[in-house]
């Protein structure tokens, strides 16, 4: 008799290549379980913006990306990463931050504007679906410089996420309500969306996270604890401030890449002449064998020369 659920293949290849293999280790789905209450939590985050409970929903939106902050690095950590999992963590991603944050603004403040209001929706929605599967095909692409490990191509869709709920921040700081911020709310959530598709490369700093000088180590811990201490005294004060850094730091990320880049051109320019100089200066083996008969004619030659 067959099993009600098909058997739990995390990675096809591995399948084929151990038939015999008919058990998992249990490590294998704990990631896939911090990624599924992921989306559990953009989904309820989603149902509390329906209730109009504000509060609630950024609560499980934030809960939700530390989900999804955390579900890649623990399945790195106990060895368990499959592309199952990669699969599942896109699709958490378009929910999470493709279309809860923009159902909650869309609720409290674009569906008053019927038709424009909920085009823009669609188009935040649209644009972080295509960021994401741009994103999955580059995985797949042929190799890239290194340097390109620190930059997204766009911004990516957790960031994008928590700058395009800036008006609901200012909404919780006070701002009142009214058609012509509404206007401006969905020309910003547009603006976002596009933000997400374009070429703009943004710094992702995922070098930084491997290894700290020593030296930094407490200041950073300091640093981190003081955040989260002010995040949870001023939670919309500071998530606001933090949107607008990101924004302004935008064009600071295009110039960091444009000098990295002009510097990597000049060192592979340098190692090429540095190889044309070195094959320059060898010499090459059908050069050598023609220049040895000459020689050995000129001895010959001398050699006539002091008989005669």
């Amino acid at each position: 008799m067959e099993p009600p659920f098909p058997p739990f293949e995390p990675d096809d290849d591995k399948a084929h290549r151990h038939p015999k293999l008919t058990e998992i280790p249990l490590r294998t789905l704990f990631p896939n379980i911090l990624t599924l209450l992921a989306i559990c939590s953009g989904l309820t985050s989603i149902r509390f913006a329906i209730e109009n409970r504000i509060e609630f929903a950024l609560g499980a939106i934030v809960l939700a990306a530390f989900l999804d902050g955390i579900d890649g690095r623990v399945a790195r950590f106990l060895k368990s990463t499959t592309r199952f999992g990669a699969q599942m963590d896109s699709l958490a991603d378009f929910v999470n931050f493709g279309v809860a944050p923009v159902m909650l603004i869309y609720f409290n403040m674009l569906s008053e504007l019927r038709p424009f209001g909920w085009v823009a929706a669609l188009v935040y929605a649209m644009c972080a679906c295509l960021r994401l599967a741009r994103f999955n095909v580059q995985l797949d692409g042929p190799g890239k410089p290194d340097f390109h490990t620190d930059f997204f191509v766009g911004i990516p869709a957790p960031a994008a996420a928590m700058i395009v709920l800036l008006p609901i921040y200012l909404i919780l700081l006070g701002v009142e309500k009214s058609s012509a911020f509404s206007i401006v709310v969905s020309l910003y959530v547009i603006f976002v969306g596009l933000l997400m598709v374009s070429n703009l490369p943004t710094y992702s700093g995922k070098t930084l996270s491997k290894r700290i000088p020593r030296s930094i180590a407490i200041p950073m811990i300091l640093a981190v604890v003081i955040f989260i201490a002010i995040l949870l005294s001023y939670p919309w004060q500071t998530l606001a401030a933090a949107s607008l850094l990101y924004l302004a730091a935008l064009p600071w990320g295009r110039s960091y890449f444009l000098k990295v880049e002009a510097r990597e051109a000049e060192k592979t320019a340098a190692t090429r002449e540095q190889a044309m100089d070195k094959s320059a200066k060898k010499p090459k083996n059908g050069s050598a064998k023609r220049a040895s008969p000459t020689k050995s004619a000129s001895k010959g030659s001398s050699t006539k020369s002091s008989q005669n």
